[in-house]
């Protein structure tokens, strides 16, 4: 069985929405090992409880490059096969995309290329577009930009703020990240220049 480990920074709804669908069966995987920068953050809570390895390493403070190594070594220590960001809010360096090549997973609020970075809900708004969503990516060395695995559209309506659209967003961030996942370890996809395309 395929294994995942998670890097998250907050809450982790995104980690939570995989967790029930590996119990459930729905996703053939095992969650390996979730990791956090932030001590406090909600979603290691979340894989205690749920008696998952989960692991606090504090990145204020360190350089990036160390930091980006010791997560990597963490990484590898539990044999993950695939790592999934879920709400981590930190760049990943150069080398280490470079350790885990096209094995690397976030998922972005917006449909990209549209709205890449912070606030991509409050940058929807603010441009008065009538459609935005989700995208689920593989994480290449620029920011929000490698080939994109699935999206979907959520209209932006007229009396939207910004927490309202981002709830509605997060509801197909939960849906399509662990199709994505699925697809992704189901090893039948190429990738054609930006293109991930299905090959069964």
């Amino acid at each position: 069985m395929k294994r995942l480990g998670i890097l998250l920074s907050g809450r982790g709804s995104n980690f939570e929405a995989i967790a029930r669908n590996v119990a459930s069966g729905t996703l053939d995987a095992e969650i390996a090992v979730v990791i956090s920068n932030r001590p406090a953050a909600r979603g290691l809570e979340i894989a205690k409880h749920l008696g998952l390895n989960a692991v606090s390493l504090l990145s204020k403070g360190i350089e990036r490059e160390h930091y980006d190594a010791s997560v990597a070594a963490a990484l590898k220590n539990h044999a993950v096969d695939l790592v999934c960001l879920a709400g981590y809010m930190r760049l990943l360096g150069p080398q280490f995309i470079r350790e885990f090549p096209m094995r690397i997973l976030n998922i972005h609020p917006s449909l990209l290329p549209a709205f890449p970075g912070l606030d991509a809900q409050e940058q929807a708004l603010r441009h008065g577009v009538k459609i935005t969503g989700c995208t689920v990516h593989f994480v290449d060395e620029a920011l929000d930009s490698g080939p994109i695995i699935a999206q979907a559209a959520v209209p932006v309506l007229d009396e939207d703020t910004v927490e309202s659209l981002a709830a509605r967003i997060l509801k197909e961030e939960h849906r399509i990240y662990s199709e994505a996942i699925r697809l992704i370890l189901s090893d039948a996809y190429r990738i054609e220049g930006r293109r991930v395309e299905r090959t069964l």
